[in-house]
């Protein structure tokens, strides 16, 4: 993991397309902005790893010998 110091409006790129700025601090609360394209998802981590568990369970369900019999 990378560990970086930064400053309210200071910013760090990522793979050039990406920016993540600092907005705001207040307290232990930091506000960031990330720029990147449409096509690049952002989430936030525990919506990530719910995400993640639901797709997962959703596979699990799937009877195989049903699907394959669609093919």
């Amino acid at each position: 993991m990378l560990a970086l110091s930064r400053k309210k409006d200071e910013a760090i790129i990522i793979n050039d397309n990406i920016e993540v700025k600092i907005l705001e601090i207040k307290g232990d609360q930091i506000k960031i902005g990330i720029s990147a394209p449409k096509s690049v998802p952002i989430y936030r981590k525990e919506v990530f790893t719910q995400i993640q568990e639901a797709n997962k369970e959703a596979s699990q369900s799937v009877d195989m010998e049903k699907l394959k019999k669609l093919f």
